[in-house]
């Protein structure tokens, strides 16, 4: 087969934007891959996307069918296809685009530093906004430069540094080794958010060593697949926040004992919250009614979320008046 194995999640509600991501895939200067693509039960139909491919390529792609999962269990119907010869896998969003040396970078680096996890930069447009680059980690973390061009760098305290701003980390710019394609899968249950930070996390946790690299590997395609469609105004946005609660509790337990990655945790927690309970705001303001149902499975869970509420009242009212 091939040294690499691609794996590209597919549920899309728009013609066109596969086409374009598997192109970038074709374009790369390394070419000893195989691509795995999962249809996830998508509402636009694959077989229209695949049809500008030649022989050759289509030859090179592999898709699996299945009822939809969400992105978590795509990926991991495609982490338990990978063929038994790969030697790295490496992720991509369906509208995403790789940058023609992405692969090229990654295999190079993994190679030649011993390494089972790798992040490449990511590039993208004005919503993407938060995200930086792997450079501005070393204006203000410790690390080790193991290569200048492109700058390749290991950052001893990573997990810490992650858990405090996770912005510099994305899916299509990660490949693993196979101690880890073979151990570690996404939380398929976590459907709307988090399932990616959860498993990053547990990546570095079980990495025997990872390295970033300056270079993008991506361009991100701000959201035009359905798995990142929502903003703070849909119906699914308290979900999507539920959702990081829960993964951000998962994470917690990872970190019982130290309570610096404890702190960083429940900052994003509160940060939740609040995002949370600001959209129900804007729901009454809309005269719309708040989502109850899933706000008293929150407060179940978290009774915090109440303390927020009243915070957030009361901050409202005070302004006010």
């Amino acid at each position: 087969m091939a040294k690499l194995t691609v794996i590209i999640p597919y549920y899309q509600k728009e013609p066109g934007i596969l086409r374009r991501a598997l192109a970038s895939v074709f374009a790369q200067t390394f070419q000893d891959f195989h691509i795995l693509v999962i249809d996830d039960c998508s509402p636009y139909p694959i077989d229209e996307e695949l049809e500008p491919l030649s022989e050759q390529e289509r030859a090179r792609l592999t898709v699996i069918s299945q009822p939809n999962k969400g992105p978590g269990g795509a990926r991991n119907t495609g982490l338990d296809h990978v063929p038994d010869d790969s030697e790295f896998v490496a992720f991509l969003d369906s509208d995403d685009e790789w940058t023609p040396d992405h692969l090229k970078n990654a295999y190079g680096s993994m190679s030649r530093f011993g390494a089972d996890c790798y992040w490449a930069s990511i590039t993208g447009g004005e919503a993407f906004y938060y995200h930086f680059d792997v450079a501005e980690l070393t204006e203000s973390h410790s690390v080790i430069r193991l290569q200048e061009a492109p700058l390749v760098v290991e950052i001893p305290d990573l997990i810490n540094v992650m858990l405090r701003n996770w912005s510099f980390l994305h899916l299509s710019c990660m490949v693993i080794g196979r101690s880890l394609f073979e151990t570690v899968r996404f939380d398929a249950a976590l459907r709307l958010a988090a399932e990616d930070v959860l498993f990053f996390c547990d990546c570095i946790l079980a990495a025997k060593r990872v390295v970033l690299c300056d270079e993008a590997g991506a361009e991100r395609g701000e959201g035009i697949n359905i798995f990142h469609s929502i903003d703070n105004d849909s119906p699914q946005f308290l979900q999507q926040q539920f959702n990081t609660f829960v993964a951000l509790e998962t994470l917690e337990g990872r970190f019982s004992r130290k309570p610096t990655a404890i702190a960083s945790i429940r900052s994003y927690q509160h940060t939740a919250r609040r995002q949370a309970l600001w959209s129900q705001a804007r729901r009454l303001k809309r005269r719309k009614s708040p989502q109850f149902r899933l706000l008293a499975r929150w407060v179940l869970r978290d009774p915090r979320l109440l303390q927020s509420a009243l915070a957030l009242a009361v901050g409202k009212f005070s302004r006010a008046h």
